[in-house]
This record gives C-alpha cells, structure tokens and sequence, in this order.
C-alpha cells in the first residue's frame, strides 16, 4: 500500500483514531469486509488497512474526483474504490458480489482540501468560482442555480439548509443583484449575503449558513443521507457495526433519528398473550455518543462542530426462541 499527501491543501482526519476504533478491527472481525463512505484524502481508508488482516476488502467511496485520483494512489489488494455517493452501496457492493459487511463508516460534510482550493467554490474566504460540487463532473454548479432559481426556492434553501433567519433578505438581495450582473463568484456572494444580513453571530462571518445551505442543496447531501442510511443498515450483517461523524445539527438530528427508530420499539401492553418471540425487537443497539477531545479541537478547529455517533446491528431473534 502507498500513500500520498497534498502539498498544497493538507487534510487533517476528525476523529481518526476513535472512527477506527469504533469498529472494532480485532478478532475474527480483522478479516472481514468494511466499507469507508466517504473516502476523502484516506486518512480513515488507510488506518482501516492498517489494522485489517490479509482476507479483509475495504470498499470506499467518494464523489470528488480529486478524492478519486488520490485513493488510485493506493495500490493494496484489498482496497477498492467506488467514484458515486455512498447512497449507492447497496447496488455497488452487490455488482461486486457482497451482501453484507462487517462495518460501515460515514464522515460527512467536506474535507479541509475543498474547503482551501479557492476554485472549487466552497469557501467564501478565498475568492474563487461559485462552483460548490462535490463532483466536478456532473450537475449544476451553484452560479448556474443561483441564475436561474426563483427567490421563492432562494429562500426555502437558505433558511431549512442553513437555518438563517434572514433568509428572505438574502434571497431578494440575491434576486436583485443578479437582475444587474451575474454571480458567479465566491466573493460577490459573501458581500450580498453581508450587506443582507444586519446581525452577525459572534465569531461566524454573516455568509457561513448561506454558503451552507448552497452546499447541501447543490451536491444533494441530507438526500443522500437518508437514502445512504438504509443502505447501510440493510448492508450490515448482525453484529455489524455503522459510525457516522457528522458535521451541522441537519446531519447530526437525522442521525439520531435513524438510530432511534431502529433502537427503539414500543412495547405492547405486558397484560396481552403475546410470545416473547412475537414482540418487537431492537435491530440497532447505541453504542456510542463522542465529540472530538479538547486537544484535537486545539489542533485542528475545523473539529469542533464534529458528532460521531456508533451503533451495532442486533441479530435477529431465532424464530424457535419463546415457542
């Protein structure tokens, strides 16, 4: 296995050493099939090889093709590697004659090396194209949306994407802005956004929840979200394990949500003749609730708003147990 780093935009990996952990590589587990939904720049992929054993498959997977071109760095046996959404799992690990793993790690949002490269657009910081894809080789860029939505949807966006009470203001300054010049830039955008919004949050430059919102919308990433969480769920065999880090309360609530309606179950009345067997069963078992230490926080800031959460898949129960 080789690995690569890049020079200009470095990656620091949330959570490294606790996502791994989380899936308990050790035992008979080592040699089993794991999949890393959001590849990135490889720091979690590489930690998971690391730790596997000579019969394991780790399949990754990624939308950006830079994420794409580095993960073809890696020449191990066992990796491999899947340009689409993690919200195609199912179907990718079946055309590759898997149905169910052993583990499954989902590290959401955007990696520290779109955020820094001016010309993908996501960062109001650097002025660049307001491009905001996550892969460059399909859809619409968010210039392209942003010339041609109506304020209504502007709004929607703006205020459920980004939960920002000026939503409104942001959008007609949008609208009339574009009546008189294209927006096709980073900064243009943030400067709209400042001059629309009348209060900023202490510390949080008045564009952050509309370059937000822009984001999810644009690469479609709480659709992908849900339909990836079934996915995954129905590709973990029992006793398999899923851990998600998510990045914004939007992700974070939808989570904890899946979670739950998998861990828990409303139990009937105990005076019905029902049989222990007949009774609704838990399918997930929480494990875990970690947000990054103090120190990692310290090192790297772009943690701070970081949630993994962990649960394990149960068995089913045997279909002879309470007859």
């Amino acid at each position: 296995m080789t690995t690569t780093t890049v020079p200009e935009f470095q990656h620091r990996t949330v959570l490294l050493d606790e996502a791994v952990d989380a899936l308990a590589l050790d035992g008979a587990r080592a040699n089993g099939v794991f999949v890393d939904g959001t590849f990135g720049r490889g720091g979690h992929s590489r930690l998971i090889l690391s730790k596997l054993g000579p019969d394991a498959r780790l399949i990754a997977f990624d939308k950006d093709p830079q994420a794409i071109a580095t993960a073809g760095q890696i020449t191990d046996p066992r990796f491999t590697i899947v340009h689409d959404s993690f919200a195609t799992m199912r179907e990718a690990l079946a055309e590759r004659g898997l149905n169910k793993v052993d583990g499954i790690l989902l590290d959401l949002g955007i990696s520290s090396p779109q955020v820094d490269d001016a010309a993908r657009g996501f960062s109001f910081r650097n002025d660049g194209p307001l491009d905001m894809r996550m892969d460059t080789t399909r859809g619409m860029s968010a210039a392209q949306w942003l010339a041609t939505e109506t304020e209504q949807t502007l709004e929607k966006v703006i205020k459920e994407y980004g939960e920002e009470r000026f939503a409104f203001q942001i959008a007609k300054a949008i609208v009339a802005r574009r009546a008189v010049e294209p927006i096709s830039t980073t900064r243009q955008l943030a400067g709209i956004v400042a001059g629309a919004v009348k209060t900023r949050e202490k510390g949080k430059d008045p564009a952050t929840r509309t370059f937000q919102a822009i984001r999810i919308f644009i690469n479609k990433e709480l659709e992908d979200l849900e339909v990836g969480l079934n996915h995954a769920y129905d590709s973990l065999a029992p006793g398999g394990i899923l851990a998600i880090i998510s990045f914004h309360s939007l992700e974070d609530r939808m989570v904890k949500r899946f979670f739950a309606s998998k861990a828990n179950v409303e139990q009937p009345d105990r005076r019905l003749p029902i049989r222990a067997v007949d009774l609704p069963q838990p399918e997930l078992k929480l494990l875990s609730k970690m947000k990054p230490s103090d120190r990692e926080v310290d090192e790297n800031p772009r943690a701070r708003s970081a949630v993994m959460r962990v649960a394990r898949r149960l068995p089913i129960p045997s279909l002879q147990e309470g007859a």
